[in-house]
């Protein structure tokens, strides 16, 4: 099967295999394909800097994170990345790669990443918290080895946070059937 697909490509020389491949995987879309390699390679240099990083510093991996700190971070991870993708006091953040569509309620907007290449692939990035969560996750999982208390401090208020919200949509809730 790749040869018929390389094959429907060998008239047109003038687009990189790169080129191909993502007119091939979505014919008609844009799919930043080389961008979103881009991204992936940043992630992982982020991550193996983190941990060479903590390394130096003669941290120690623990054997397994507890209960309690994967809880923390799930929570904590859940929150900052719905923050930093929807929230619309972060719009600064993702505005020069995203264009505002609507409101959606409780505080969010909903955003449309625009551009091309890199450009798009960040605004893609920015506007999905199930994207960005990965990143959140593994900045604060190198944080419980590098400085603990200060990450359990901070995960701590986005945990605290997130039951603030729900015990709001259930006011709200209450409020409403009254």
């Amino acid at each position: 099967m790749p040869e018929r697909a390389t094959a429907s490509h060998a008239g047109s020389p003038s687009k990189t295999p790169l080129a191909s491949l993502s007119s091939h995987y979505a014919p008609g879309q844009e799919r930043p394909l080389g961008s979103y390699a881009i991204l992936t390679g940043a992630y992982t240099t982020g991550l193996a800097g983190g941990l060479i990083a903590l390394r130096a510093r003669r941290h120690q991996l623990p054997e397994r994170p507890t209960t309690g700190d994967l809880l923390l971070v799930g929570i904590a991870t859940h929150k900052l990345s719905r923050l930093l993708a929807k929230d619309k006091v972060t719009s600064f953040i993702r505005a020069p790669f995203t264009r505002y569509q609507e409101s959606s309620g409780q505080g969010e907007v909903e955003e449309e990443p625009y551009g091309h290449g890199l450009h798009l692939a960040v605004g893609e990035l920015l506007v999905c918290p199930y994207c960005l969560a990965q990143w959140v996750a593994t900045a604060l999982t190198l944080g419980l080895i590098g400085a603990p208390r200060l990450t359990r401090l901070i995960s701590s208020v986005f945990l605290a946070h997130t039951i603030s919200d729900f015990l709001q949509v259930a006011y709200r809730a209450a409020e409403d059937k009254l």
